[in-house]
């Protein structure tokens, strides 16, 4: 690291390494204590790297940002600030229902959890229900709210629990 041999780099670093299946997988962090960032931290901080991208994907096709309605800078600033304000209201409900379910947020789909809203309008306007995340824990299945588990997360999660077994600490 660094530009050359006379100029190297001036931040020390450390170099965590893992085998995942037959490829090795290389990070580097400038937290050197394994204390207090362990191996399994970095490798997870890494994976859950693409997660804003998720955000990005969200808040233009679920949410419709991709869409300015309005020409003048003040409009646009509070659609854009009236939007990221609802994405994160609309996650905070997904950790509540994740909570409630007892499955990992990353089971929850954000998406389904937004189209049960409407149901759960209806539900209120017919004074059925008054509560969110017993509604939504309650018809859980019928929404679709916790993703299936595909053949490769299955693997995945198989591959991470032996490597993290056998791993030194």
């Amino acid at each position: 690291m660094g530009l050359n041999r006379r100029h190297p780099c001036q931040h020390p670093v450390r170099l965590v390494s893992v085998l995942w299946g037959q490829i090795w997988y290389r990070y580097l962090t400038n937290v050197l204590d394994p204390e207090v960032l362990s191996a399994r931290q970095v490798c997870d901080l890494y994976r859950r790297r693409w997660r804003i991208e998720e955000a990005f994907l969200l808040t233009k096709r679920l949410l419709g940002l991709a869409y300015l309605w309005v020409g003048g800078t003040n409009g646009i600033k509070i659609q854009i600030d009236a939007t990221w304000t609802f994405y994160a209201v609309l996650n905070d409900l997904c950790a509540a229902v994740a909570l409630a379910l007892n499955q990992p947020i990353e089971m929850i789909s954000v998406e389904m959890v937004f189209r049960s809203l409407y149901h759960y309008a209806q539900a209120q306007q017919r004074a059925d229900e008054t509560e969110l995340i017993s509604f939504l824990v309650k018809f859980h299945k019928s929404f679709g709210l916790i993703k299936a588990k595909r053949k490769q997360q299955r693997q995945n999660q198989a591959r991470s629990i032996d490597i993290w077994e056998h791993a030194l600490t």
